[in-house]
């Protein structure tokens, strides 16, 4: 029964998000609105989260008929600095998003009535432990923006619109069966990120792809100190160990780094949406190569990436990198034109000793020469490449390549490495293809055992990996089931004697009419 309200409210509020968008989008490209829409839904969450934190207070000291949202802006005033401490950030209930839809209507100078909440809503951060957590986190919603309308008039039509749309849907964060803001922006951003293609794939994984990364990393735990992602897009991988563990069972909460600050936004919007604290996340705007963040945090336990496929980075043109200690273990560093195991050294160095990481690849990376074997050398001499996994093509948007999975450990109890081949492991949908909840399970259980299955998983000794000059492609080790047709050689033969039996009678019979014509 709870499964079935669970889908039926998923259904409904997927059908109001796709109305608002289809509502809207003529006017405003697709990729560029998501930012409005999920900026106007991250601007309700915080004004609702903020407004029952308070009420709840009052309410339980029997002030029952107690509002936020009526008070005067005034008497709210009086507790703003203990409200900053305890909640990162405080409203005005003026500036509530109840209110200003309320009025929005009516309100010819919209625009610049919703430019000044933002601001002030980011700026009462300032000065607290949150401010580093709301800093721009608006400045993807450009109430000005000409993608709104030409004139004033017309800006202020679509923002009420929106407005509406967003108040319009199920989003109450403590009554609904299901995260309804989390899901909300999940089903968004794949809406978005499948319109986008390759551009929408860079900083969204699919939501099958984070549940076997993370389910991956958490075999055999319950809990995990915390949770990091050196490439997290928007911040939806980070987040899948909430769903996977439970909210409390990540204890210090989620760290990741990400380079586009549009992208970094939306990862900080996504974790307030997921209600996460400000004090349990902690996103970085940087180049996790060149600039890494959170050097001096203790190691992570759990460790999920899909970094970008074989980007540039500076390599050895800068001559101090080899020192780098993340890098420096290797003796080589990752070639300039494809920086895709200097993502898996930064990763093997920010990795608890107990910890797991599990990391997307590019199948290149698995069989290439040159600095990239001696890279391989180095994780499988020191026995930290825990299993191999090839995924099936099509999972992810705007490429189409099967990539791999790399499992990291520090403390692994043998020297062989498996090897999973699961590239049949999915269903099409559409034009992608999907991995289903049985072939997550398919995949997690092979993991955990660690048994040969033919055409399936081998685990491969480490001098068998030597043998193969460390080539770590899933298909040197897992021979792929031969599914062609196999061929009757004595009905094929029987047949062929048929045919050359009619080809005589054939051939007899037209002489005999040429014989006739001559004749």
């Amino acid at each position: 029964m709870a499964d079935t309200r669970k889908e039926q409210e998923r259904d409904e509020l997927h059908r109001a998000i796709w109305n608002i968008a289809d509502d809207l989008r003529g006017s405003v490209d697709g990729w560029d609105f998501k930012n409005y829409v999920l900026g106007t839904m991250f601007y309700r969450y915080i004004s609702e989260n903020f407004t029952a934190y308070i009420n709840a207070g009052e309410h339980d000291a029997g002030n029952t008929d107690f509002d936020y949202a009526t008070m005067s802006d005034e008497d709210a005033e009086e507790a703003r600095a203990g409200l900053v401490e305890e909640k990162g950030f405080f409203i005005l209930p003026s500036e509530l998003f109840c209110n200003v839809r309320k009025n929005a209507p009516s309100n010819e100078n919209l625009n610049e009535t919703l430019e000044s909440v933002f601001l002030h809503i980011e700026d009462s951060a300032k000065g607290s432990e949150a401010e580093d957590d709301f800093a721009g986190l608006f400045d993807d919603f450009d109430v000005n923006s000409n993608k709104l309308g030409a004139t004033v008039a017309k800006r202020n039509e679509r923002l009420v619109k929106l407005l509406n749309g967003v108040a319009d849907m199920k989003l109450a964060y403590k009554d609904n069966a299901i995260d309804a803001f989390g899901d909300a922006y999940e089903y968004l951003m794949g809406m978005y990120a499948g319109a986008a293609g390759k551009s929408g794939g860079e900083f969204f994984t699919p939501a099958d792809v984070s549940e076997l990364l993370t389910r991956l990393g958490t075999v055999g735990k319950t809990e995990v100190n915390k949770v990091y992602d050196p490439a997290c897009g928007s911040g939806s991988l980070l987040l899948k160990a909430q769903s996977v563990l439970g909210k409390d069972a990540v204890r210090q909460g989620f760290y990741g780094q990400e380079i586009n600050i549009t992208t970094y936004n939306l990862c900080r919007i996504n974790m307030f949406l997921h209600d996460v604290g400000f004090d349990k996340f902690n996103i970085a705007c940087e180049d996790t190569l060149i600039s890494p963040q959170h050097w001096d945090d203790e190691p992570f336990e759990l460790i999920v990436s899909n970094p970008p496929y074989s980007i540039k980075w500076v390599g050895d043109d800068n001559p101090l990198l080899i020192n780098d200690p993340r890098f420096s273990p290797a003796g080589v560093l990752a070639p300039k034109s494809k920086a895709d195991l200097a993502f898996i050294m930064h990763s093997l160095s920010w990795l608890a000793t107990g910890g797991t990481a599990a990391i997307v690849c590019f199948p290149g990376i698995m069989y290439r020469g040159g600095a990239e074997q001696k890279i391989r050398k180095y994780l499988i001499d020191n026995n930290y490449v825990d299993c191999v996994i090839q995924l099936p093509d099509n999972l992810f948007y705007g490429t189409s390549i099967a990539t791999c999975i790399m499992v990291l450990k520090k403390s692994k109890t043998d020297s062989s490495v498996l090897f999973i081949d699961a590239s049949k492991e999915c269903v099409k949908v559409t034009n992608n293809n999907k991995l289903t909840d049985q072939n997550i399970t398919n995949i997690v259980n092979e993991f955990t055992t660690r048994a040969e299955a033919t055409h399936f998983a081998h685990l491969a000794s480490y001098d068998e990996i030597v043998q193969n000059e460390y080539n770590l492609s899933v298909s040197t080790y897992v021979e792929a089931e031969d599914t062609r047709e196999v061929v009757d050689i004595v009905k094929l033969n029987a047949e062929l004697k048929e045919i050359v039996a009619r080809e005589q009678v054939l051939r007899e019979e037209i002489d005999r009419i040429i014989a006739e014509i001559e004749e």
